[in-house]
């Protein structure tokens, strides 16, 4: 009888044992062929390859959803990435958010933008909000057919949640004698929100276009013409003037693929750690 409940015991141990560690080595051995496949996209483009993915993920106790977006870690990882690496060479940012602090959004454009070498980002599905200001920095946005882009007017929170800062503005037009000083405060932060907006993505937009153009084009994605997740398409993009082109290559898909839905937290900004150096003319090599 001892015996047997010996052997529960053990089988009970190994069993916990298992449910412990297989999870932490399929992390790892997803995280190495992640690593693998930017080393290959590296090796083919000769480029620094980064992500900046950022997916729906759930809590394994608890059930919490928590949705990531680009903060102040995302713009600290990109900006480092940035640094170790030559500024004559090619930067590929593959690039899934939703959005994401202004901040932190307009670093990494800016950034992307004083790069020397040419800047090239990947939307194999979608980049709201911060998202389209950070393709705004690239030289090129290569969007699937079937990828989105979106405004950026500022959303401002509040007690009662966030709200368009246009709509903000809007509202503060009609007459309301009653008008508290804090809804006042918001419309004067509202209004500084959307010319901070607008002068950013200006400034991002005459490496493409004329000045005009660009003046035309930063008041329509920042003025709140839209709803803010109003879907801006390959067509729509290409429209508007954008720098966009439709030849995303499968390797990018293939490395969406190893960026699943999971329940623990993973870096959303990932590159190969490694200093590079610039190539010397006329030899194969580029490291």
């Amino acid at each position: 009888m001892d015996g047997n409940i010996s052997d529960i015991l053990n089988i009970v141990w190994i069993f916990l044992l298992l449910s412990f560690f297989i999870p932490v080595l399929q992390k790892r051995l997803l995280a190495a062929r992640r690593f693998s496949t930017i080393q290959n996209m590296e090796k083919k483009r000769a480029s620094r390859v980064i992500t900046m993915i950022h997916r729906q993920e759930t809590m394994s106790l608890l059930g919490i959803p928590i949705a990531r977006y680009i903060d102040i870690e995302d713009s600290e990882a990109v900006l480092r990435a940035i640094r170790m690496t030559p500024p004559e060479m090619p930067i590929d940012l593959v690039l899934h958010t939703p959005g994401g602090l202004v901040l932190a959004s307009e670093q990494i454009a800016c950034a992307l933008k004083r790069h020397k070498g040419k800047v090239t980002v990947f939307i194999p599905h979608y980049a709201m909000s911060g998202g389209t200001l950070v393709a705004l920095g690239a030289d090129e946005i290569v969007m699937d057919p079937n990828a989105v882009l979106g405004p950026v007017d500022p959303q401002l929170g509040g007690q009662m949640g966030y709200y368009p800062a246009a709509s903000i503005l809007k509202a503060l037009e009609e007459p309301n004698p009653n008008r508290d000083d804090q809804t006042l405060i918001l419309g004067d932060v509202a209004r500084k929100a959307i010319d901070q907006v607008y002068n950013t993505v200006h400034n991002l937009l005459l490496e493409h276009l004329a000045p005009e153009k660009a003046t035309e084009l930063a008041k329509m994605l920042s003025e709140g013409r839209w709803t803010h997740d109003y879907p801006i398409d390959f067509d729509k993009a290409l429209e508007m003037g954008l720098p966009v082109s439709g030849l995303v290559f499968k390797e990018i898909y293939e490395l969406m693929e190893l960026y699943p839905q999971a329940g623990m937290r993973r870096p959303s900004v990932e590159f190969i750690p490694t200093p590079y150096l610039p190539r010397t003319p006329g030899k194969g090599g580029n490291r």
